[in-house]
């Protein structure tokens, strides 16, 4: 019986050093690749109509998932020069798109420090990052249904990946040499 003790005990020591000693090596390797998760920032003092940006405050309707909108149609206004003309589907193009830099993004809020948070929307996913005036932040990056993610964070750059049936999506946030700007690419991979 004392023998079995023994052993049992043996085990259990070799067992708990064992689980520790792995742990501690896998938090270490972990902890250098992923990035911080996001943090919570203030929201601007104002109200709602003060945080439609202005180019959806123009002619866009703003909707969420909680509010519906109006069913009474808007007052009558001129048609314009893009909407009244047909437009034609482009070719699919076999060589990769050059690289564009997103001019509107999706959402903006000041925060402190004369940064704003802005998500850019594209085919594979939605990526938010906190824009300061000489570095940024990546606030939240996630995939579209079905596509995979990957991060890369340097010193003077992000980037976000989705990749999906061949195809391949970047989002880029640069800072080298200016303030902070976001380029979309895509190619096909």
């Amino acid at each position: 019986m004392r023998r079995g003790l023994v052993h049992a005990l043996a085990w259990s020591l070799a067992t708990g050093a064992a689980v520790t000693l792995s742990w501690w090596g896998v938090h270490t390797v972990l902890s250098g690749t992923v990035y911080d998760p996001p943090r919570a920032l203030p929201l601007p003092a104002g109200s709602p109509a003060d945080l439609v940006p202005a180019e959806t405050a123009i002619g866009d309707p703003v909707t969420s998932s909680t509010r519906r909108p109006s069913t009474t149609p808007p007052a009558a206004a001129p048609p314009s020069p893009s909407s009244s003309a047909p437009k034609a589907a482009a070719p699919p193009s076999s060589r990769p798109a050059a690289p564009t830099t997103t001019p509107a993004p999706t959402t903006t809020a000041p925060a402190p420090g004369g940064s704003s948070v802005r998500s850019y929307p594209s085919d594979g996913g939605r990526v938010t990052f906190d824009l300061g005036e000489t570095s940024a932040e990546l606030v939240s990056a996630s995939p579209a249904s079905g596509w995979q993610m990957q991060v890369w964070k340097q010193p003077t750059w992000i980037r976000v990946t989705f990749t999906r049936d061949g195809r391949e999506v970047s989002v880029f946030c640069l800072w080298h040499d200016s303030a902070p700007r976001v380029q979309i690419e895509e190619r096909a991979v």
